[in-house]
């Protein structure tokens, strides 16, 4: 199984380029961000000739998110992420796929900071730790993956002090990715790039894709459940090079067959 997430950064706008992709790497499950499409404008048609189903929670002009997923329909359990029902911003969706419980999420920039804007990214994500914590506990297999706007660590960002001051880097951001993965997820691009960067976003400003002056913002999670039977994972770096692109690249995971419950499965 191999899963995938890509920040599309205007799902319209650059629909060729995500059926092009979809076409090339063939990926049995997709989490799309930052669709910046209403519920109605989405485009389910083009992406089902595709081969694919959807589920999404749109938003126009921002935000928006969407579960693809290759010759089944994800079964949605919910549309936004718990914790505050007054958050009307489309950032969270999660669904059932093929046996495997599907988080989708667009965390907030955060900037400028200090202000509002980070105060709410630091909110969201205590919430999103809450709830990581509740489906962990489930012990069924997870993958929560997306557009999580965290540079967890200096090795996953050019050398570069021009972000010092940004949302991205901040202690308070680092802080809240590393107890969520303090609760038993598994980074998978790290697990498997252990010493080798894997950036996954290219600013369009100043030039910072010709110079491979990049982040790794697009992370994929996995439960124990699920930890046990990752296989690789990697960036299709590619991409982003291409007319029209994303400032994102897609990230991926590939999964062993399933070959029965894991060890924290069979936990009473």
């Amino acid at each position: 199984m191999k899963i995938a997430t890509f920040n599309i950064n205007n799902v319209n706008r650059r629909l060729q380029n995500l059926l092009d992709w979809l076409e090339e790497a063939r990926p049995d499950i997709v989490c799309l961000q930052e669709l910046k499409a209403a519920q109605h404008a989405f485009p389910a048609e083009a992406i089902r000739a595709a081969g694919y189903h959807a589920a999404w929670a749109g938003q126009p002009t921002w935000n928006g998110v969407a579960i693809l997923a290759r010759g089944v329909a994800p079964v949605v359990t919910c549309r936004s992420l718990p914790g505050d029902p007054k958050d009307l911003q489309s950032r969270y969706i999660e669904a059932a796929v093929s046996g495997v419980l599907i988080g989708c999420l667009y965390a907030p920039n955060g900037n400028p900071q200090p202000g509002p804007k980070f105060a709410y990214k630091l909110a969201w994500l205590e919430r999103l730790i809450e709830h990581a914590g509740s489906l962990q506990r489930a012990g069924i297999p997870i993958a929560l993956a997306g557009d999580y706007n965290v540079v967890p660590t200096d090795a996953d960002i050019y050398p570069s002090k021009s972000w010092a001051k940004d949302a991205l880097l901040q202690p308070e951001s680092r802080s809240a990715f590393a107890r969520l993965l303090a609760q038993g997820w598994t980074d998978a691009i790290r697990a498997t790039h252990p010493t080798r960067a894997r950036y996954t976003f290219w600013d369009y400003k100043r030039d910072r894709w010709r110079r491979d002056a990049g982040l790794r913002i697009d992370h994929i999670l996995l439960s124990p459940a699920l930890s046990d039977r990752l296989k690789t994972a990697g960036v299709d770096r590619d991409v982003r090079g291409r007319e029209g692109a994303s400032d994102h690249a897609p990230a991926w995971v590939v999964l062993r067959p399933a070959t029965g419950r894991s060890r924290r499965a069979r936990k009473p």
